[in-house]
């Protein structure tokens, strides 16, 4: 099979997915340029990248890479689904080495499958360093890139910041026909509700989820970028959303975009407990990778100051190096205190919230 290096390939559709701050004290110090090129020299010469992330900008990081260290980056995106499902055809003669996409969840999912590698903390010293123990599996099979806060937004012409305070303080009557938020089946609301119910148990969360349903401003339809608009429109005064969809309408070359964020400001639920949900995109090595040693300096480089900056500028999306600045719109929304409940436990509970959810008549 024949990779075109840095070529986009859109071969897939889109298909739901259903079963399946900061001091610098931290920051991964890697390597000078001269070890970079060392270490390059001792792995292959090109790696095969699987990717479910869909930014232009990531195609920065992956020619920067290969300006450090001359190994070429073969490109091929899909929807992450897909891409899991074309790993598991191609079998053992499978080209990629290493899978990337957005969601715990479906890193879960390629861990269940047997896809992924585990890599010891002896094998791989500098992703264990820079990835905090809840944001990579505990075998070592996936380690996060970046983070993204799901959040609740808010109408500020309808509400105020004092109004809110917990996820959980949703069902309150008072926001009866006022929350705007995506299908259960989406990816990012399975991993939300699989933390809730890791936090609060399956029945508290069943309950809750019913009486979120009730407040429901509309059915769920549109992605997090349309509980936005609808929110600022005044379809309802609550939006749940991740928060670089906000900042992507702010730096949109629509006006009516960027006038319609103008309206939006953003509350971090759970301060006083458990701290706000944090999701992640991570990516793992694929226990058939035909370049493994390329493949781990491409993960590492991924989590070098260099290209975590690029993943905070160009997405809008919190970086997992600490010590790396965040786009000055998403900084502008606050600091906040972030849930360590463990990506891997909440990505494991997506099948069961999904049929929590299914019961509680979220569509």
């Amino acid at each position: 099979m024949f990779l075109q290096p840095f070529m986009p390939e859109s071969l897939f559709t889109r298909r739901d997915f259903l079963l399946g701050g900061t001091a610098l004290a931290g920051t991964l110090l890697f390597d000078s340029f001269g070890d970079w090129h060392r270490r390059a020299e001792a792995a292959e010469t090109e790696v095969n990248l699987y990717s479910g992330r869909h930014y232009n900008t990531d195609s920065q990081i992956y020619r920067e890479f290969t300006q450090k260290t001359g190994i070429k980056v073969n490109l091929i995106e899909g929807e992450a689904d897909a891409l899991l499902a074309r790993i598991k055809s191609e079998g053992s003669r499978s080209p990629a080495d290493v899978f990337i996409t957005v969601d715990a969840g479906r890193l879960w999912q390629a861990t269940q499958a047997n896809l992924l590698r585990p890599l010891s903390q002896s094998q791989a010293p500098k992703l264990y360093q820079a990835v905090p123990a809840n944001l990579r599996d505990p075998q070592g099979r996936w380690f996060a890139l970046s983070k993204r806060a799901r959040v609740i937004m808010y109408n500020r012409d309808r509400v105020s910041a004092s109004q809110l305070s917990t996820y959980e303080n949703l069902v309150n009557p008072r926001w009866r026909d006022q929350i705007l938020v995506r299908s259960s089946s989406n990816i990012y609301n399975l991993s939300w509700v699989g933390e809730m119910i890791a936090a609060d148990g399956a029945a508290k969360t069943e309950a809750w989820a019913r009486g979120l349903v009730q407040n429901f401003a509309r059915q769920p339809q549109g992605n997090d970028t349309a509980q936005i608009l609808a929110c600022a429109a005044g379809v309802g005064s609550l939006a749940i959303a991740n928060t670089y969809y906000l900042v992507r309408l702010f730096k949109s070359r629509k006006p009516e975009e960027r006038e319609a964020a103008k309206k939006i400001r953003v509350f971090f639920p759970n301060q006083k407990g458990r701290g706000t949900h944090v999701n992640i995109s991570g990516a793992g090595i694929l226990r058939t990778a035909p370049n493994p040693r390329a493949a781990q300096l491409l993960l590492e480089f991924l989590l070098s100051s260099q290209a975590q900056a690029i993943f905070a500028r160009g997405n809008g999306e919190y970086p997992v190096l600490r010590g790396v600045s965040l786009d000055p719109i998403l900084a502008g929304f606050g600091q906040f205190k972030e849930s360590t409940i463990s990506a891997a436990v909440f990505g494991a509970n997506n099948a069961q919230a999904l049929q929590l959810m299914d019961r509680a008549g979220w569509k």
